[in-house]
């Protein structure tokens, strides 16, 4: 009898550790998220579930060209790319990206910016004209979805404040045959 109580006091402990692990991992550190919608196509694709890292943030700042999950004004929360640090002057020419008035190239449009696809991808503007800043707050970046004709980002809803930044994805982990990190 005592071995069994001993036993069962020794699998409850185990459950308990175990739970308390799982409930850290998932709130402070790691959680799932799904993409919703095609804002971000073609890098992320509608329903792709996703992993996305809590404390990359806690030690560090974003860089340019991460994808970020951020609470959006409207209580959603959205997944979008990095383009402007605080402090940087963005600006868009004939699809071209301007970072401090140097062209930065975007690799991860080239399958969006096909000329079959007629028109630019992204339309031109300088941070000025959407915001009128010539640079991006302190405190705040400047973030657009990959699929710029569908992508509701900083050009409708303004530069994020760094601090309702929920964490940085660029894990895929299903469906199967998308699963891997992206860039």
């Amino acid at each position: 009898m005592a071995k069994t109580k001993n036993e069962f006091w020794e699998w409850t402990k185990a459950l308990l550790v175990a739970i308390a692990l799982a409930t850290v991992i998932r709130y402070f550190l790691f959680a799932p998220i799904v993409v919703d919608g095609y804002s971000m196509m073609p890098t992320l694709q509608d329903q792709d579930r996703m992993i996305m890292n809590k404390f990359s943030y806690q030690f560090g700042e974003p860089d340019r060209f991460d994808i970020i999950v951020f609470n959006a004004p409207e209580g959603k929360d959205y997944i979008k790319r990095v383009i402007g640090l605080p402090g940087d002057e963005i600006s868009y020419q004939n699809d071209t990206l301007y970072v401090n008035g140097e062209a930065v190239p975007e690799p991860y449009l080239d399958e969006m910016k096909r000329p079959e696809l007629q028109g630019n991808l992204t339309e031109s503007f300088t941070l000025e004209e959407l915001i009128d800043q010539k640079t991006v707050p302190e405190g705040y970046v400047f973030v657009l979805g990959d699929n710029r004709r569908l992508s509701k980002d900083s050009r409708h809803i303004g530069p994020v404040p760094i601090d309702e930044i929920l964490g940085k994805t660029n894990v895929v982990f299903w469906p199967f045959e998308d699963v891997g990190i992206v860039e």
